[in-house]
C-alpha cells in the first residue's frame, strides 16, 4: 500500500499499486484482482479524483511506454497507453508531424489523454484528443479484450472516449497525427479590457488562427483584462530559440503562496510585462502550448492543503452574462486565481458520451483550498453553470455535486451500460455510484 495523491493535492490516501506488465498479460492481471475493484492511473496529472481508488487498486500504466509503429507517410502513430505525450511529439516532429489536439501539458499518458478526453487551444479547429483516435485495445476486468474505434464497435468507443477509465483499461492506441513544417509557430498576443472585446478577438480569429487562448485577471474588476493569445504552425523551419530548460518549485510551504496579496501583485506584473511585449512572435511549440510545464512541481506552491480548479464550459448564448456572474461572484469572494484561462470551444457536437467540450465558453481556475470558504465560492459558480446549462470538467474535479453532473452530461445512463463492475474510483463512487 502507498499514498497516492492526485495533482491537486487535496490529501494523500493509501492505495494497492500495481504496475502493469506487457499489453498482452494486462488481461490475466485485471480478471486476478476478483476481490478489488481498481482504476487505471497514468501520470496522475488529473486535479481531483478522478485518478484515485482509496483502500483499492490503482494500476500503473506507466510501464507500457513502448511505440509500437509509426508510418512517417500518413502520420498514423500507433503506441501503447503509457507512452506520454511528451515523447510522442518528440519523435514525432522530427518526422514533420505533431498532435493534432494537446492539453496544457505534456506530462500526460495517452491513455490518459483519451479517458478525459483532454482539449487544447485549438477547439474550434481540431476538435478534442479523441476525434483522433483511430481505434484502441480496451481489456476488461472479465479478463476479455474490445478492439474500437469510431469505424467498428462506436459505441464502446464513444463510451470509453471520455469514459474516465471506467469501461475498461486501455492498452493500446492508433492515433492521426497532424502534419507540420517543424516545431515552430507564429504567435500574435494582444491586451484587452471587458469580455466583449475578448469575444470579437476570439470570434474574429477562428478563421484565420488555429490556435487562441486569453489569461485574464479575474480580480481586475468589472471589465477584466486579458491578454489574448492566437498562433500558427509556421510555414518555414529556420531556427528560433530553443526552450529553455524547466525551473522547480524544490519545496511545499506550510501555507499557500498564493494569497490575495500575491494574486494582485502577479496580475499587475504578468499584465503589464505581456502587453509590453505584445505583438508578433515566432516560438517553440513547447512554451506555447505548455507553458506550466516550466516549473516543476508547481503545484506545491499551494502549500499542504492542495488546491481545487475550478473548470466550467457554458453555451455561447448565456456565456457572456453567465462569466460576468462567475467573475462578480470571485471578486466578492476575495479569493481568486492566477492560473485564469478563458477561451472559446467551437460548433463541433462532443464525441464522448462524457466528452467535456461544448459549443460556447471555458473558464479554468485555481483556487488554494480554503475549507468552507472555497466551498461556499463554488456553491455560488455551481449555481451560475446550472442557471446557463453548462457542465464541469471532470478531470479537474474534486467536489462537483451529483446533480450538477447529472444535469450537465444527459448522456450518463446510457453511458451506465458500459461501465466495468470491476473498475471503480473515488470520482465514480461519488457520482455514478460505482
Amino acid at each position: 500500500m502507498v499514498k497516492v495523491s492526485s495533482w491537486g493535492r487535496l490529501d494523500a490516501s493509501e492505495h494497492d499499486w500495481r504496475a502493469l506488465p506487457s499489453p498482452d498479460a494486462v488481461p490475466t492481471e485485471l480478471a486476478r484482482a476478483t476481490q478489488q475493484r481498481g482504476i487505471a492511473h497514468g501520470m496522475g496529472r488529473s486535479y481531483g479524483d478522478v485518478c484515485l481508488n482509496p483502500g483499492g487498486v490503482l494500476w500503473s500504466t506507466t510501464s507500457l511506454d513502448h511505440l509500437i509503429s509509426f508510418d512517417r507517410d500518413t502520420g498514423v502513430v500507433s503506441c501503447e497507453a503509457g507512452v506520454l505525450l511528451r515523447d510522442l511529439q518528440s519523435v514525432a516532429v522530427q518526422s514533420g508531424w505533431m498532435l493534432a489536439v494537446s492539453p496544457g501539458t505534456q506530462l500526460v499518458t495517452v491513455g490518459g489523454a483519451i479517458a478525459n478526453d483532454v482539449h487544447g487551444k485549438n477547439h474550434h479547429a481540431q476538435g478534442s484528443f479523441g476525434e483522433h483516435v483511430l481505434g484502441l485495445s480496451l481489456v476488461r476486468t472479465d479478463g476479455s479484450v474490445i478492439e474500437c474505434g469510431p469505424g467498428h464497435q462506436a459505441d464502446w468507443f464513444a463510451a470509453t472516449v471520455g469514459g474516465l477509465g471506467l469501461t475498461g483499461v486501455i492498452t493500446r492506441a492508433t492515433l492521426q497525427l497532424r502534419r507540420v513544417a517543424g516545431p515552430w509557430l507564429d504567435t500574435e498576443s494582444m491586451p484587452y479590457r471587458g469580455l466583449e472585446p475578448f469575444l470579437e478577438l476570439a470570434d474574429g480569429s477562428e478563421h484565420d488562427w488555429e490556435y487562441t487562448v486569453s489569461w485574464i485577471d479575474c480580480l481586475s474588476g468589472q471589465r477584466p483584462r486579458g491578454i489574448f493569445m492566437r498562433g500558427n504552425h509556421a510555414g518555414a523551419t529556420h531556427p528560433a530559440p530553443a526552450p529553455k530548460r524547466p525551473g522547480t518549485m524544490p519545496v511545499t510551504p506550510p501555507i499557500s503562496l498564493v494569497n490575495q496579496l500575491s494574486l494582485r501583485a502577479f496580475n499587475e506584473l504578468y499584465f503589464r510585462a505581456n502587453s509590453c511585449k505584445a505583438g508578433a512572435a515566432r516560438v517553440h511549440y513547447q512554451p506555447f502550448f505548455y507553458p506550466l510545464d516550466n516549473l516543476q512541481h508547481w503545484n506545491r506552491m499551494y502549500g499542504r492543503h492542495g488546491f481545487y480548479q475550478y473548470q466550467c464550459a457554458i453555451p455561447r448564448a448565456a456565456g457572456l452574462e453567465a462569466m460576468q456572474d462567475i467573475l462578480a461572484a470571485i471578486r466578492r469572494s476575495g479569493q481568486g486565481s492566477f492560473l485564469a484561462v478563458l477561451k472559446t470551444f467551437g460548433e463541433r457536437r462532443p464525441l464522448g458520451m462524457l466528452s467535456f467540450p461544448m459549443p460556447g465558453l471555458t473558464l479554468a481556475l485555481d483556487f488554494p483550498n480554503r475549507g468552507d470558504r472555497t466551498h461556499r465560492l463554488f456553491a455560488e459558480l455551481d449555481a451560475v453553470v446550472a442557471a446557463a446549462k453548462g457542465r464541469l470538467y471532470m478531470a479537474k474535479d474534486a467536489r462537483m455535486p451529483r446533480g450538477l453532473f447529472e444535469q450537465g452530461y444527459p448522456r450518463v445512463d446510457e453511458f451506465r451500460r458500459f461501465m466495468d463492475p470491476g473498475l471503480s474510483s473515488a470520482m465514480s463512487r461519488r457520482l455514478l455510484n460505482q
